[in-house]
Parts: C-alpha cells; sequence; structure tokens
C-alpha cells in the first residue's frame, strides 16, 4: 500500500512559467504531489531526456492552487543563473517533467495560537508563504522579514502584505526597504515582533543569525537551509549538515532526508560555514 503521506515519482506537465523580477514563477502539473504537500518540503525535478537520477534539480515548493480540470497545481520559483535552470524556465506550456516529491521535513507548526516572525532570503523564501497561511489559519500573528540583493531578487512582498500583520524589506543594495543583510535588522525584528517562534530560509550566514537571534530573545527557531542536494533523495550523502543530536552528540545528516528543516539552535553553524 502505498503512504499516503510520503513521496510519489510522477510525470508532470508545465502549465505555465512567469517572470517575476529575475525569478521565474514555474505552475507544475504533478498528480499526487500537491496532496501530500507540507510548507517546508520540495520537490526533485528532472527534465525531457536527462536521467532522472543524474540531472535532477530540487526547489522549494512555493504553494499550491487549484486549476479546474488540471486540479491541485505545484508552484516553484527558479533563478535562472546557470544552465539548467535557463533550460527549466524556457519550456513550454505542455512541456513534460518528471517530479518526485514531496520531499524532506516540513515546518513543525504550533499547536496553539502564538507570534511567528518569517524570515526569507531570495527565492529562498517560497516555503514561508505557504507556511505564512497554515499559521494564521491557527490563529498565530504572523510577522515577515523578506531580504535580496536588490529589489529584483526579492519574492512575493505583496503576497507577504496579504499574509502578515507587519512585513519589513532589506536589501543589499538598498534599491528597496532598508539597506543591509538579514543579520544587520533580525535580532530588532525578533524583538519588535515578540516572536515565540522563528521560522526562516535562505542561505547559512542568514540563518545561523536568525538561530543566534532567536535563542537571544528566548524564541524557539526553524531553520530550511538552502544548500545543494545532488540526489535529492538522500542516496549520495552529498549534502551534510553539522548539528548536535538529543544526545548531545555531533553528527552529520543529510539535508535532504532529515531536513531540510533543522532547529536552529541545533546546526553547528560556525562549523558549517567554515571553508
Amino acid at each position: 500500500m502505498t503512504d499516503a503521506r510520503g513521496p510519489v515519482h510522477v510525470d508532470g506537465e508545465v502549465l505555465s512559467v512567469k517572470r517575476v523580477g529575475a525569478l521565474h514563477h514555474v505552475t507544475v502539473v504533478a498528480p499526487g504531489i500537491a496532496e501530500r504537500f507540507r510548507p517546508g518540503t520540495f520537490v526533485a525535478v528532472s527534465l525531457p531526456d536527462d536521467d532522472a537520477r543524474l540531472a535532477r534539480r530540487s526547489f522549494w515548493i512555493h504553494g499550491v492552487r487549484p486549476t479546474g480540470s488540471h486540479g491541485p497545481t505545484l508552484e516553484i520559483v527558479v533563478t535562472a543563473k546557470s544552465a539548467w535552470p535557463r533550460r527549466l524556465v524556457a519550456l513550454g506550456q505542455g512541456a513534460r517533467l518528471v517530479l518526485t516529491g514531496p520531499l524532506g521535513r516540513p515546518f513543525a507548526l504550533p499547536r496553539e495560537p502564538v507570534t511567528c516572525l518569517l524570515v526569507g532570503e531570495g527565492y529562498a523564501a517560497a516555503p514561508l508563504f505557504p507556511l505564512a497561511e497554515r499559521l494564521r489559519e491557527r490563529g498565530c500573528v504572523v510577522a515577515m522579514l523578506l531580504a535580496a540583493p536588490d529589489e529584483e531578487h526579492l519574492l512575493g512582498t505583496l503576497a507577504a502584505r496579504r499574509s502578515a500583520r507587519s512585513v519589513t524589506v532589506v536589501t543589499a543594495d538598498g534599491s528597496v526597504g532598508v539597506r543591509g543583510a538579514v543579520a544587520d535588522v533580525v535580532a530588532d525584528q525578533v524583538s519588535r515582533a515578540g516572536a515565540d517562534v522563528v521560522y526562516a530560509a535562505g542561505g547559512r550566514p542568514a540563518l545561523h543569525a536568525v538561530a543566534a537571534a532567536a535563542e537571544q530573545h528566548g524564541a524557539w527557531s526553524q531553520t530550511a537551509v538552502e544548500t545543494w542536494q545532488p540526489c535529492a533523495t538522500g542516496l549520495c550523502h552529498g549534502c551534510p549538515v553539522p548539528v548536535v543530536g538529543e544526545d548531545g552528540v555531533g553528527r552529520l545528516v543529510r539535508a535532504c532526508t532529515e531536513g531540510p528543516v533543522f532547529r536552529g539552535d541545533r546546526v553547528q553553524w560556525v562549523a558549517w560555514e567554515a571553508p
């Protein structure tokens, strides 16, 4: 019997590709994956004629939407900086894909209403938007902090204002919002929000800053790591993350299976960021 909560391997179809700034929103019909989605999980995608085991790429699931005759669809966010993503966004409507998902460990949701700060960096902020919807359904107060190198790489500021009570925007070049990075403002944002829980998705330095700020203010943090995942299914052990287990012993775990969401206070950030 197939696990109704576990991942599935399916043939999918591109429904649309929409460019927003420097990012591309790709909507895909993927039967079975949308129904199993939980915020923080991701999907592995293989392009036509590629070896599904050797040439797949993983993408955050940005959302699940009903589309009439197609049923629930997935939306992923792509930054087309290299050849593989450019091939993906060049596909037209009706193009076929092979998808596996949803993969990984999702964000844990609070059992009771709490105050939450959601921190996202660039396209990696994608899983925070469906998370915000789930948190609001549970009566949580939601604030968001969105960061990017510039305005072109910001994700979903308008959608954030619909989902969160307050939204703060930070760009490295100061083109919109506050000039700076996540590390420059997150401690103040945790304090201002009075956050009980901080959820974050992005690169290592940003997540390290989030985990440190949450701990400083007595909040609990969950961090969704943005890192290279060669196989996306745990077989290759190519996405190691150093953590401290419940037993206090340090070990390496796989971002794609034991993660991508980790408790911020469990990740050994300094060791992971070291060259």
